[in-house]
């Protein structure tokens, strides 16, 4: 990666955070889980009826995720929110024991603290998960997670998103009384993962003059595709469509062609095995298949990236992302742009 104190060089700030991102995730097992424990043993009290999520842009993303952890492990409903329903409707629904889960990085955008603020009002259990302690929605809201990834500047957010990605995942096994043990062995896994950049680069002449990018996948690993597409898109420019495998099956797959470059996200699990139907029918038309995945489908696709093998594939979206973060900062910086600072993009988007 770049020498972050060599201020010239184009997207030395988004390599810097990249690689801090081991260290945070150490940072939250060591510093943080405990009091994530705590608050969820609290909410657990409560015996919440259902869940909804709410965030915006890489923390929607996050949340996603979230969506996938507490139905599949914890049993309950759970919905993302539209939160003009409330800020720009007036809508005001009874809340009344529903988990109301808020996501934002800055914890800054008036949105969602109006729309926490309004859920709390409506009788809602609210608990707001940032990277700042301070925020005014870390005000509003009754719970708080400080995710602990430190102060983000690049634009493209990537320590706080792996960091809210295992905050929530701790929470969710404190919602059901886990020990959290799958997440123990990350930083060390992540940290082998971020070290294989040399890999990424090469993969990145691939895309380098890419007019348009298809990313799919299944179960745990969708939100990972989605927030892939996020990041090539604001970085590299490139238009990337995200589909889930199953949409993706339900006519879009009529864009691909033998020309037509697809980054496959294959879950090392029932993820995975949902996805193979999807894999057999792109390679049957010829397209430009690359995996992010476990190394026997890597081999059978045109190019990949190998993930370490026996993660639970409920932590597995944590180290989906981060050859992906690579690669949109590597064909950022083939396509002569800085990274650091994507065109007509802010920090905190203060949408209402």
């Amino acid at each position: 990666m770049s020498d972050p104190q060599t201020v010239s060089v184009p997207g030395r700030i988004m390599a810097a955070e990249m690689a801090e991102q081991p260290a945070v995730l150490q940072r939250i097992l060591d510093e943080g889980a405990p009091k994530i424990r705590e608050i969820a043993a609290e909410i657990a009290a409560r015996n919440p009826r259902f869940v909804l999520l709410t965030a915006r842009g890489t923390s929607d993303n996050a949340a996603l995720y979230a969506k996938y952890l507490i139905e599949i492990l914890l049993g309950k409903p759970a919905g993302l929110t539209s939160m003009s329903t409330t800020t720009a409707y007036g809508a005001k629904p009874d809340l009344t024991d529903v988990l109301v889960i808020t996501v934002s990085q800055s914890g800054g955008s008036p949105d969602l603290v109006a729309s926490t603020k309004a859920a709390r009002e409506a009788g809602a259990i609210t608990l707001a998960v940032t990277n700042n302690a301070a925020s005014p929605l870390a005000e509003v809201s009754e719970y708080h997670i400080d995710v602990l990834a430190g102060p983000e500047k690049a634009l493209p957010a990537t320590k706080t998103y792996t960091a809210e990605l295992l905050a929530l995942y701790l929470l969710v096994e404190g919602l059901r009384g886990g020990d959290g043990s799958a997440a123990k062995e990350l930083p060390g896994l992540a940290a082998g993962v971020l070290s294989r950049h040399a890999e990424v680069r090469a993969l990145a002449e691939r895309y380098r003059f890419a007019q348009r990018l298809v990313i799919t996948s299944r179960g745990y690993g969708y939100p990972t595709a989605r927030e892939a597409a996020l990041k090539l898109m604001e970085t590299t420019y490139i238009p990337a469509s995200p589909f889930s495998g199953a949409d993706l099956l339900h006519g879009p797959l009529a864009m691909v062609d033998n020309v037509s470059p697809v980054i496959a996200i294959v879950p090392d699990g029932k993820g995975g095995e949902a996805l193979q139907p999807v894999l057999d029918r792109l390679r049957g038309r010829g397209a430009d298949l690359v995996v992010v995945g476990q190394q026997p489908q890597v081999d059978a696709a045109s190019a990949g990236f190998a993930l370490p093998a026996g993660v639970p594939e409920e932590v597995q979206p944590i180290l989906e992302i981060l050859p992906l973060q690579l690669l949109a900062y590597e064909v950022t910086i083939a396509r002569g742009q800085d990274p650091d600072a994507p065109r007509a993009l802010a920090k905190v988007t203060e949408t209402h």
